[in-house]
C-alpha cells in the first residue's frame, strides 16, 4: 500500500469540515433566522440561509443553482485532491491551502446537496455597511486561497 504523504492534509480538512458543521448546527439551534445577536459594535452572529454562492451570487434564481454550484464544488474537490496527492511534502503552506480550499469546499457541498442552503451565521459590519454573512467553510476557503497563492510563489 503506497504511503499517504498527504495523510495530514487530509485531517486539516476533515477538521475543517467537522467544525464547520458543528458551528452551523449550533448556529441554526441557537440563532433566530435574520435576528442578530450583537457581540461587539463591528460584529453580530446572524443566522441567515444562502441560496446562491458567494454574496448570495446567483440565490434569486429558481433552484439550478443548487445542482450546478454542487457540482463545480464536487469538480474542485477531485482537482484539489488530485493535486494533494501529487505535491511535494516540502510545499507545506501550499498543501495546507489546499486543505483548507478542499474542507470548506465540501463543507458547503454537504449543505448544498441536503437541505439545499449552505447556512451563514458570521456577519460583520462597520455602522450602517454590512459584509456579506458567511460562515466557516466559507472562511477556510478564503484564508485558504491567501495560503495557497503565498505558498506557490
Amino acid at each position: 500500500m503506497p504511503k499517504l504523504h498527504y495523510a495530514r492534509w487530509l485531517l486539516l480538512s476533515f477538521l475543517v469540515i467537522v467544525l464547520d458543521q458543528l458551528s452551523k448546527w449550533y448556529a441554526v439551534a441557537h440563532l433566530q433566522l435574520q435576528i442578530p445577536v450583537e457581540v461587539n459594535p463591528y460584529f453580530n452572529w446572524y443566522l441567515d440561509y444562502n441560496h446562491g454562492a458567494a454574496w448570495s451570487f446567483l440565490a434569486d434564481e429558481s433552484g439550478w443553482q443548487r445542482w450546478v454550484l454542487s457540482g463545480f464544488s464536487a469538480v474542485i474537490s477531485v482537482v484539489i485532491l488530485f493535486l494533494l496527492k501529487r505535491s511535494s511534502p516540502q510545499h507545506k503552506a501550499a498543501n495546507t491551502g489546499l486543505a483548507l480550499i478542499l474542507g470548506g469546499a465540501i463543507g458547503n457541498l454537504i449543505e448544498r446537496i441536503h437541505p439545499g442552503v449552505v447556512t451563514d451565521f458570521i456577519q460583520w459590519h462597520i455602522g450602517n455597511h454590512y459584509w456579506p454573512t458567511f460562515n466557516l467553510a466559507d472562511s477556510a476557503v478564503c484564508i485558504g486561497a491567501v495560503i495557497y497563492i503565498w505558498g506557490i510563489k
